[in-house]
């Protein structure tokens, strides 16, 4: 399995290679080799920074002479107007690494600021309850996107399928019912020395009864009601971890999070997101 390294390095090769293909003739036709410059990342609405040590990387990997200027590191609350980072090298290089950067930090920023919006409006309201993203992520960016919902104050649901069993309803009415879903899961586990959580996923009551006497890691109440979760959380009673999923908006997830769940999960923080306005200006 790759590393989240490798992982980051192969998707900013591939994103050179989709942009500037065999040359950027626009660039090249009118900026001298040797010229060299400066460039500021300017910030154009409030938000969270995040992105910062991936755009280094970026600038590095393509230009390692280019020398970075940090003012704002990832995870800070940054407003309209603020300077993030100076960049001086090569203007030819300044010009060919500018869109990946900010695409790469305006995406990641936009995850950042909108998760740190829902956790924060969480704790306001007195709650305890962590918001967890979902693999609903734009596919290549995955490791990113993740690390943003971080930088943001939030929590990783999982990274894919591989580093915990999560059984949805598809996978329980393919086995034949919660027992069988739970029980396969641990013997799979056990055969294979897998040291993984197991969070089943329920939708109602009875499923509830039943994935409660299996003793999962984890349970995640899918399309309950605020008012039926309430009465779910009661029937778990701190048995296991507790989860609610399913068209939760930041409109509505107040009494889900006041029910008592230990996490909500929101596909919205990467499917949905808007990026953080900001751009990479020349400067004297």
């Amino acid at each position: 399995m790759l590393s989240v390294e490798e992982l980051t390095d192969k998707l900013i090769d591939l994103s050179f290679a989709e942009d500037i293909g065999d040359g950027d003739h626009t660039t090249l036709c009118c900026i001298p080799e040797n010229a060299m410059g400066k460039s500021r990342l300017i910030i154009k609405e409030d938000g969270i920074l995040a992105g910062v040590e991936v755009a280094k990387e970026v600038f590095h990997r393509f230009d390692p002479s280019m020398h970075v200027e940090v003012l704002m590191g990832d995870g800070s609350r940054v407003k309209k107007g603020d300077v993030a980072m100076i960049v001086t090298g090569k203007v030819q290089s300044l010009l060919q690494t500018e869109r990946l950067m900010l695409n790469i930090m305006q995406r990641m920023s936009g995850i950042a600021t909108m998760t740190n919006h829902y956790q924060q409006a969480l704790i306001d309201a007195g709650t305890q309850t962590r918001v967890l993203d979902t693999r609903k992520t734009t596919p290549g960016m995955r490791m990113l996107e993740k690390e943003a919902v971080k930088i943001g104050g939030g929590m990783n649901h999982r990274i894919g399928l591989f580093d915990m069993i999560l059984l949805k309803d598809n996978h329980v009415d393919f086995a034949g019912g919660i027992h069988n879903a739970i029980s396969r899961a641990k013997a799979y586990c056990k055969e294979n020395h897998k040291d993984l959580k197991i969070e089943i996923e329920v939708r109602n009551f009875k499923e509830l009864e039943e994935a409660l006497a299996e003793k999962p890691d984890r349970i995640m109440f899918d399309n309950f009601t605020p008012e039926d979760t309430v009465i779910a959380v009661k029937m778990v009673n701190h048995q296991c971890e507790t989860e609610s999923s399913g068209g939760i908006t930041f409109e509505n997830m107040i009494p889900y999070a006041k029910a008592g769940v230990d996490f909500i999960s929101f596909g919205a923080l990467t499917h949905s997101v808007k990026g953080l306005d900001m751009s990479f200006k020349a400067t004297e």
